[in-house]
């Protein structure tokens, strides 16, 4: 496995690659641009390359993410045409970074009922997709289910990528907290969740974890991130993952809430001990 955690790209991508593997990290993650934002990033393409190219040397895996105001379900037509072009930015870059795959929410309804939502979700995908020629995959993101978000389940989530035109560049990013926080999977319903993801091919596609504890109870629909042994689930159910060999080739990307970046090297350690078997 490949642990590792969000890095911030302020200072550019090359200096986020190193401090993830100062960190002891062998995955990292970044934003594209500024998560609270559409407007476009002018991309350094000699920073991008000497980022790459560290990361080559180093075996670190990469995983991009979009901002978090997109909504691919939007009806409104402006925000609609803005989400389509600042994802495709998004994916241009993720691959400039040599990125697996850049992470996307899914869509909310916004009122106008989950069918209409996941039509015009799988009307915004393949918008985005159709002229598409990078390495990075789009990754659907299961969510908690906070307010009218689609795709909790992994039924709905195989079932959206299966409708699109381009489903070969889709895959998956599964986010334990959100997963738990939507009541689809806890330590007691860990073997029927693996045995989902197989039978619908979920597994086939799936890129890259996010590894969370969660402050809200189960099924509570409340997106609230913890450190690893700190929330609701606990170690035990999150080294579950650890041990399974579902998911034995993938980055497991820490999205825990730290003051300081610094605070993810310790967790790195503890991912670690996690896997050995050893919680102290």
């Amino acid at each position: 496995m490949k642990f590792g955690c969000h890095i911030s790209i302020a200072k550019g991508f090359e200096r986020a690659a190193k401090r993830a593997y100062e960190l002891g990290a062998s995955s990292f993650q970044v934003f594209t641009k500024n998560p609270r934002s559409l407007r476009s990033k002018k991309l350094n393409l000699d920073d991008a390359q000497k980022g790459v190219s560290f990361c080559q040397e180093h075996g670190l895996t990469l995983v991009a993410h979009t901002p978090y105001i997109t909504n691919l379900s939007t009806p409104k037509e402006d925000l609609h045409q803005l989400t389509i072009r600042s994802i495709q930015e998004d994916l241009k870059i993720a691959t400039a970074y040599g990125a697996v795959g850049a992470v996307v929410h899914c869509g909310k309804h916004v009122g106008q009922g989950e069918a209409a939502g996941k039509k015009k979700m799988i009307e915004t995908l393949n918008r985005i997709l159709e002229d598409y020629q990078g390495s990075a995959k789009l990754l659907l993101e299961n969510t908690a289910g906070q307010g009218s978000e689609l795709g909790l389940t992994i039924e709905e989530l195989v079932e959206i990528r299966e409708a699109t035109d381009r489903k070969e560049q889709i895959g998956f990013c599964f986010d334990t907290c959100h997963g738990f926080a939507a009541g689809i999977w806890s330590e007691e319903s860990f073997e029927e969740l693996v045995s989902k993801m197989e039978r619908t091919g979920y597994l086939n596609d799936l890129v890259a974890i996010h590894f969370n504890d969660s402050k809200a109870e189960f099924r509570s629909r409340k997106d609230r991130h913890e450190k690893i042994g700190q929330g609701k689930i606990g170690s035990n159910a999150l080294s579950r993952f650890l041990h399974s060999p579902a998911f034995e080739e993938l980055p497991i990307i820490l999205e825990t809430p730290v003051q300081n970046e610094s605070e993810y090297q310790e967790e790195i350690r503890y991912l670690r001990k996690l896997k050995e078997g050893r919680h102290s």
